[in-house]
């Protein structure tokens, strides 16, 4: 149980300072996964040191790839080839992590006459992985699990897979991955054509490591020649733009507030954040603007500001998704209202982020309304201090410690610890900039 209660006798109080957050989590995770199935060593700095990668990591240390312990500073992979994954002794478990599972079917899938058991914890074995498992299966995977294969734990009989042409009903950058992973070692083309444009780390790193890839933006399609062969890179993973909304709709809401974030990856894939803050009269300035290891980075300032009321929804949606929660908050503060529509995905999340969002906002006194695909907030209200439940929803928890900081009274936060899969630090750099 996290409580908070930065107010005291009451007022808000103005938050200062400079943050340094935890390295990209998708970015980390690929990182570790084509490192491990590179020839060469791949070198990474400004890992992620969460729950999460460490979960990418132990699977594929559980199927021979040397990975040296995670930390921020280097972490080393020393890579064994595409096609050399080894059969595992054990069921491979990939945590809470849905981002490790997803992504590691379509290799598994494509690794012929090896079988692998995978698994993950009770959150994530009620999430749906019928979403990747459909593509393989079309592709000739052999998958097998609960409810016909569309949940964990699941049993993979690795095949020689043959090229798709895949063309998702979602904009998900899970799904693409998982599919261009898999035809990494198919012959010929492997292409997946989306409704909307989902975030492009995959398809960066992928050529990074010297993969055949083109892109058709307009068409939103992605195509990987296959087989290939990766080499070991040098990877600098910049901050998380996920970690740092947090502290984006903090600076805004507080009164007084000024906060600069720095080494935000501002990929433009990621940036729906920034361009819905800012549509809503949020004050934030990019500087230092820059290009490292193929990623745009910049530092965020952001100034305390009247918020309105917006529209969300369409395009918009697939490049701020994890972010919604924590724009809920920025939408209760803000004058008017504000709809989110097209974002039905959050309800086959860590948890039901929708109707987790709305049941328990609204314990703190918001105007909120549950939409079979998003969210209605009327907006301009004062927040409460409550006890509210994150449900072990990490980006649910942390959304919520962000609401308490403009709550009247105390605020308990039940199962914060979630926190940690993704942001490790996240109450000592709340602590740290809270007066």
């Amino acid at each position: 149980m996290l409580h908070i209660n930065p107010q005291g006798s009451g007022g808000d109080r103005a938050l200062r300072g400079t943050i340094q957050i935890p390295g990209d989590k998708s970015i980390s995770h690929r990182s570790l996964m084509l490192g491990a199935i590179a020839q060469g060593e791949t070198r990474i700095q400004g890992l992620l040191v969460g729950e999460d990668p460490q979960s990418t990591a132990h699977c594929f240390r559980a199927m021979g790839v040397e990975i040296s312990p995670l930390n921020s500073t280097l972490v080393t992979v020393q890579g064994i080839g595409l096609g050399n994954l080894q059969e595992p002794d054990r069921v491979l478990d990939a945590g809470n992590s849905g981002t490790t599972l997803r992504l590691m079917l379509g290799l598994l899938a494509s690794h012929p006459d090896r079988l692998f058991t995978v698994t993950g914890d009770h959150s994530l074995c009620r999430r749906p992985m019928g979403r990747v498992v459909k593509p393989l299966q079309q592709m000739g995977a052999m998958i097998w699990g609960r409810q016909g294969a569309s949940l964990a734990p699941l049993a993979v009989q690795g095949q020689r897979l043959q090229p798709l042409h895949y063309h998702s009903p979602v904009a998900s950058a899970q799904v693409k991955s998982c599919v261009l992973l898999a035809g990494l070692m198919t012959e010929g083309e492997t292409t997946v054509t989306e409704p909307a444009l989902s975030r492009d780390h995959s398809e960066r790193m992928l050529r990074a490591f010297g993969a055949k890839l083109t892109v058709d933006p307009h068409s939103h399609s992605v195509t990987v020649q296959g087989p290939t062969q990766l080499q070991g890179q040098s990877v600098v993973v910049p901050g998380d733009i996920s970690s740092a909304a947090f502290w984006l709709v903090a600076g805004a809401i507080v009164p007084g507030s000024e906060l600069l974030i720095e080494n935000v990856g501002v990929n433009p894939t990621r940036t729906g954040i920034l361009d819905a803050l800012m549509a809503m009269g949020a004050d934030i300035q990019p500087e230092n603007q820059r290009d490292v290891a193929g990623e745009p980075v910049a530092d965020l300032r952001v100034r305390a500001s009247a918020l309105k009321g917006c529209d969300i929804g369409g395009a918009l949606i697939p490049r701020l998704i994890d972010e919604i929660p924590v724009l809920a908050v920025a939408a209760a503060l803000a004058q008017g209202k504000t709809v989110i529509r097209d974002a039905a995905e959050l309800r086959v999340k860590e948890s039901d982020r929708l109707a987790v969002v709305a049941s328990q906002l609204s314990k703190m006194g918001a105007t909120i309304t549950e939409l079979p695909d998003g969210l209605e907030i009327s907006g301009g209200s004062s927040l409460n201090g409550a006890e509210v439940d994150s449900y072990t929803d990490h980006r649910i928890a942390m959304g919520f410690a962000i609401a308490a900081l403009v709550a009247q009274g105390k605020t308990s936060i039940g199962r914060a610890e979630a926190a940690s899969i993704s942001y490790p630090d996240f109450v000592t750099t709340l602590r740290g900039i809270c007066p």
